[in-house]
């Protein structure tokens, strides 16, 4: 019986709100809100959420969401391009796929490119692991990042021609590298 009397007498008083349980969904639209010409769309999806970002403040958000103490993005997982086709525009895409190591939190930033200008500032001053994604990226899609260290070829040889990832590149390849 003194069990149910304490049971009774517990608060039910509304949580508070920690800075830990704020969603990227949350600390998305908050940083909307702040800083309105940072954030162009928010989509969320099976649970995931993407920020689409124009190209002029990918630095400055990334900046932001790792240093922050309301997210702690301090891990780019993955930065990747994408060729949409070219019948699409804007064509390309550059997805940066962040992870908070203390919240555990992921959220996907994503800056559209169209064909007539591939070109981005690099994320490499905010997360050094972007040096080998932004190089993996211009190689195989063919997006140039302004102010990268070292934009070379990563995985074909220099004397490629074009970028194999895209869309519009031959099933086959260019000679001399054809399977004929």
């Amino acid at each position: 019986m003194t069990e149910g009397l304490a049971n009774d007498s517990v608060s039910h008083e509304p949580a508070t709100t920690s800075k830990q349980d704020l969603t990227p969904s949350h600390l998305v639209t908050a940083l909307q809100r702040e800083h309105p010409e940072w954030i162009m769309e928010v989509i969320e999806a099976f649970g995931e959420v993407t920020a689409i970002v124009p190209r002029e403040h990918i630095v400055a958000v990334c900046s932001f969401l790792k240093g922050s103490p309301d997210s702690k993005f301090d891990f780019l997982a993955d930065l990747c391009g994408a060729d949409r086709g070219p019948e699409e525009e804007p064509r390309f895409e550059v997805n940066y796929h962040l992870f908070s190591t203390t919240s555990y939190h992921r959220l996907r930033l994503k800056v559209l490119l169209n064909e007539g200008n591939v070109h981005v500032p690099t994320v490499n001053g905010v997360w050094r692991t972007a040096n080998w994604h932004e190089r993996e990226t211009y190689d195989l899609v063919g997006i140039v990042f302004d102010g990268h260290p070292d934009l070379r070829r990563i995985l074909l040889p220099d004397d490629w021609q074009g970028h194999a990832l895209r869309k519009d590149f031959p099933l086959r390849g260019y000679e001399p590298y054809s399977l004929k």
